[in-house]
């Protein structure tokens, strides 16, 4: 079979700025996004400009056409007498030998849209590249698959879900974003390019059903058309096994495009196959497996669950207190702590900083967000299984971030000084924003983790500096539970035994974002420098 030709994600006018090959991070980051609407505001007001220009060179073209009908009706239909006016005469030799070729040949229209070009190029490099384009439809598909989304759910603004065959809001957004074929179209062909035909099949059906819907008329600024949607579509069914659903959609296309040559050839050989001995099935969509992710349907599980595990919660040795750990300087205002886990360990501190902490932090953070990075052997990469941009603070970049040191060492008696704890890490998911599940203490005796001459790190400790209104939660895989986003709160927990062996019962993820800003900061604290505190040695080797 032969598949669609390429079809562009992007038009003529976008193509330097979305060059394939650019690398793209504005998906990464939700403020990142949120800057582009300060440019998406220059784009409308130059294309408000634009409009204005045009709407009076066509008056000037309507008063032209208005003058030269009502003195060509005069010169047609009125008495002879009037030609021989060598007024009149002269007046219709000059508009036929300038007056029409100025207006017929006015570069005013091409003045209009190259200033309205110059202003798109102003803006160029603040633009989203091709790959923010992908990463976003990414994201997107992420979030279809780990929360159990409906495509045409989304397309119609809503996050659903259908529950033992009863359709179910996960969240309803209180306005809803719909959208188009063009945009399913879209998503549909970063799918199909991936080779993931899973994901193609739908969006592209969704897409064809609301090209249909809007009976084709043509928009100019879609990539997409009906007849590119099937044409994909087609092919992706193709690749699925599912012939017969290919061979109907390659007839559909035909009736659109019946001379298209390839179109069918494939339709010849898709009735070839059919009429076989043994067509092949189509068995039905099947998601494929994930070759890196063993732990998958615990992981998505705990993320739709987002925190609800009653069976985990109810274990009656788990409590809440007003913690003070022993420190006068807790006594009077101690810490709300609650106990989630006993195995691992895992506490939450409850109203941990204030709203204002919070804000300066992420202010602090903004200038200094790159895409976040995991371990790869000695190295650190960029990874899709961790779509965020993170900053570093120092504890002397702000005496808030100073005052958080010193409330973090507080509360879990470790020494968070600088190399015994790492700096301050401040986290801004993208969109669909997660990291899969991994572990925060080092596997690997070659990790980046030991460059600090430190050891391993022995404990996290990761303050919610923003609420999100649906997904987002950190799920423990091995303990079977997760936590919800608790704004203004910290989450605490030991990653390695007492022995210095990693515990595995620390396998964490954080979930993607459905809805959200979500924000937080990590304080990784490492075994040296906590000889004579919190975290003493064990006398057993098996502690």
């Amino acid at each position: 079979m032969e598949p669609p030709a390429h079809v562009c994600l992007v038009s003529v006018l976008l193509s330097v700025a979305l060059a394939p090959g650019c690398g793209g991070e504005m998906f990464t980051s939700l403020l990142s996004v949120k800057q582009a609407i300060s440019v998406e505001r220059k784009l409308i007001d130059s294309l408000k400009t634009y409009i204005e220009h045009e709407l009076e060179r066509l008056q000037d073209i309507r008063r032209f056409h208005a003058k030269v009908s009502e003195l060509h009706t005069e010169l047609h239909e009125g008495p002879a007498a009037a030609m021989a006016n060598p007024l009149a005469a002269f007046t219709l030799i000059k508009r036929l030998h300038s007056e029409w070729l100025n207006v017929v040949f006015s570069n005013e229209a091409l003045e209009n849209a190259q200033a309205l070009r110059s202003s798109y190029e102003e803006e160029r490099a603040e633009l989203p590249r091709l790959a923010d384009l992908q990463g976003a439809a990414r994201g997107l598909m992420r979030l279809q698959d780990v929360y159990a989304l409906q495509v045409s759910g989304l397309a119609s603004g809503r996050f659903r879900r259908v529950t033992d065959g009863v359709p179910t809001d996960v969240y309803l957004p209180s306005k809803a974003v719909l959208l188009s074929g063009d945009d399913c179209f879209l998503v549909g062909k970063v799918a199909y390019e991936q080779q993931d035909y899973y994901h193609s099949v739908q969006w592209l059906e969704e897409s064809v059903r609301l090209f249909r819907g809007a009976g084709r008329r043509w928009s100019p600024e879609n990539e997409g058309t009906l007849e590119d949607a099937l044409d994909h579509l087609a092919f992706s069914h193709f690749k699925t096994g599912n012939v017969s659903s290919a061979l109907s959609v390659s007839q559909e296309l035909l009736h659109h495009d019946p001379t298209n040559g390839r179109v069918l050839k494939n339709v010849e050989e898709y009735e070839n196959l059919l009429a076989s001995a043994a067509p092949p099935g189509g068995g039905g969509l099947r998601r494929p497996g994930s070759t890196h992710l063993r732990t998958r349907g615990t992981y998505e599980r705990l993320c739709r669950t987002q925190g609800s595990q009653p069976m985990h919660f109810r274990n009656p040795r788990l409590y809440c207190d007003f913690f003070t750990n022993g420190r006068p300087a807790l006594l009077l205002r101690p810490v709300r702590r609650e106990v989630l886990s006993l195995r691992p360990l895992v506490v939450l501190f409850h109203d941990f900083v204030t709203d204002a902490e919070a804000e300066g932090v992420k202010g602090l953070a903004q200038s200094g967000l790159r895409r976040s990075v995991v371990a790869a052997g000695e190295k650190q990469a960029a990874a899709d299984y961790r779509i965020s941009k993170s900053a570093w603070l120092k504890d002397s970049a702000h005496s808030v971030v100073e005052k958080l040191d010193q409330r973090i060492s507080l509360v879990t008696g470790l020494n968070v000084k600088h190399p015994y704890g790492e700096y301050l890490q401040v986290v801004n998911y993208g969109i669909g924003g997660h990291y899969e599940p991994h572990f925060d203490h080092a596997t690997s005796p070659s990790s980046p983790v030991f460059r600090l001459k430190t050891g391993n790190r022995v404990a996290t400790f990761m303050i919610y500096l923003s609420s999100v209104e649906a997904g987002g939660s950190t799920a423990f895989i091995y303990a079977n539970f997760s936590v919800p986003v608790v704004e203004r709160a910290a989450i605490f927990w030991w990653n390695l035994h007492r022995n210095g062996e990693g515990d595995e019962d620390t396998l964490h993820a954080g979930c993607p974002v459905l809805i959200g800003d979500k924000w937080v900061a990590n304080k990784w604290i490492h075994e040296f420098g906590q000889e004579f505190g919190e975290r003493r040695c064990g006398l057993s080797p098996v502690e």
